[in-house]
């Protein structure tokens, strides 16, 4: 079971844009490992060549990639980014729960 998901809230811990929350928007599996894109976070120039005839072409920024060991997930009660741990609820189902403060995410 993966720790970070699509929909999460995480927070980056390292690179240029530490101390940044954004909402997870897809997981991506390459060659040296897994990689979340994050909204708002990484952002880079792509230049776009206009394709259709009302399409706007030009330089664009969007999402690159971010490696997951460099996001943790924040916890909305504990108000910061926190460790993540799993457990058995009673009906027997794996759920995320925050290390902190016990509560399921």
């Amino acid at each position: 079971m993966q720790k970070i998901r699509k929909g999460d809230t995480v927070q980056v811990m390292k690179g240029k844009d530490a101390g940044k929350k954004g909402k997870v928007l897809a997981i991506v599996n390459s060659r040296t490992g897994l990689h979340a894109i994050v909204e708002g976070i990484n952002l880079v120039k792509k230049h776009k060549r206009q394709t259709r005839q009302d399409q706007q072409g030009g330089i664009v920024s969007i999402e690159a990639p971010v490696d997951l060991s460099n996001l943790m997930i924040f916890c909305k009660k504990c108000d910061h980014a926190v460790r993540m741990g799993f457990t058995i609820l009673k009906d027997q189902t794996k759920a995320r729960v925050c290390k902190s403060c016990k509560e399921t995410i």
